[in-house]
């Protein structure tokens, strides 16, 4: 018996295409100990046909969206997941992306070996169509620099921390920013509480209808979001005693969102 239970908790909306390859890669896991919680936005392409085939193997919650910002009814939904679940261990995953079945027995191993670490990144292969191509974790030496955001699907975190997250209200406001973005920062320019996996774990897939691919680069709406991000980290920093010193990308990114 493995010594650690997860949480696995699923979020979807319409990914009727994805979603049972989503979940079988959870029920597919060589780990004996976990909960596979799936949150769904009320999902109108025929998915619900779908969760109904799985409903004696795991938890599913339907909730109405409560925005009209995407990155704001994940992590709604998310916070409902967890508020059900019951592992030491949360490990989120996207509907549309999957993992391999050494995941969590992967993972486990990190968090045992590791008492330190409150949240463990894995790099994920990129699947777009039938290509797959391993994600870049580009190195950045400056700490006022938002790391490249590994992807929610590789994210795992000790409870304790998710509950820390929410105290400190690191999901509160700035609508357009995911909930990768805000716990990468956290993590990795402020706690250093981290470690990232190089183990292949996650497969992340790339879809046309993203939480986000509805903004393309360099136009308005790029800009205001990276007025946002910038916004958060400058209040992150303060919250935990630190000044954010990015200030010529942030007053550049400031002009251009307002042309």
């Amino acid at each position: 018996m493995n010594s650690i239970k997860f949480s696995i908790l699923i979020t979807s909306y319409n990914k009727k295409k994805y979603i049972e390859e989503c979940i079988d890669s959870c029920l597919s896991q060589n780990h004996n100990n976990y909960e596979i919680i799936l949150i769904d936005n009320y999902s109108d392409d025929g998915s619900e046909k779908i969760f109904k085939q799985y409903s004696d193997k795991i938890k599913i919650l339907q909730k109405k969206k409560i925005s009209k910002y995407a990155p704001v009814n994940q992590i709604d939904l998310l916070i409902n997941g967890f508020k059900l679940s019951s592992g030491s261990i949360i490990s989120f995953l996207d509907g549309d992306d999957y993992f391999f079945k050494e995941k969590l027995f992967e993972i486990e191993k990190i968090f045992l070996s590791q008492k330190d670490i409150d949240v463990v990144f894995d790099i994920p292969i990129i699947k777009d169509k039938t290509k797959l191509t391993r994600f870049v974790n580009k190195k950045k030496f400056q700490k006022n620099i938002w790391p490249t955001i590994i992807p929610t699907s590789s994210i795992c975190m000790r409870r304790s921390f998710f509950d820390y997250c929410l105290n400190k209200g690191l999901f509160n406001d700035f609508f357009n920013l995911e909930v990768d973005f805000r716990i990468n920062v956290l993590c990795r320019n402020i706690k250093n509480n981290y470690f990232i996996s190089q183990k292949k774990l996650t497969v992340y897939r790339k879809v046309e209808n993203g939480i986000m691919s509805n903004i393309n680069k360099y136009e308005k709406k790029w800009w205001q979001k990276r007025l946002e991000a910038h916004n958060f980290m400058k209040i992150l920093y303060l919250n935990n005693k630190d000044v954010y010193k990015n200030k010529l990308d942030y007053y550049l990114t400031k002009f251009l969102s307002k042309i």
